[in-house]
């Protein structure tokens, strides 16, 4: 379980995963990210409503794996959006998928 404070730092590394695949952010991108727990021990309840809740809560110095987690699964989900896109025809035009064939032997050449 993570406090609500944690969560929106969990949340706030998904930028890091998107940023390692060269977005810019810029100005209307619509890149946004949400974390929310589905621990028991934080869901909240009647019982818990009308009473003081003590509430577990991983401590700081042990999220830091959760971050870098964050960041790689973000990372290898854009990944696999880009490379299982397929072109898409709309009334304002056509987005063609990544040529694979030429994208793939340049990203094998880098060192």
């Amino acid at each position: 379980p993570l406090s609500d404070r944690n969560l929106r730092r969990v949340a706030e590394r998904a930028f890091g995963g998107i940023a390692r695949t060269g977005s810019s952010f810029s100005n209307g991108s619509g890149d946004y990210a949400i974390a929310f727990s589905t621990s028991d021990a934080v869901r909240r309840t009647a019982a818990k409503r009308n009473a003081v809740a003590a509430v577990d809560d991983l401590p700081n110095d042990r999220i830091s794996p959760l971050f870098q987690a964050t960041i790689e699964a973000t990372e290898e989900a854009v990944l696999n959006a880009l490379f299982k896109a397929q072109t898409v025809v709309g009334n304002r035009g056509t987005v063609d998928a990544l040529p694979l064939d030429k994208v793939l032997p340049m990203l094998k050449a880098r060192p």
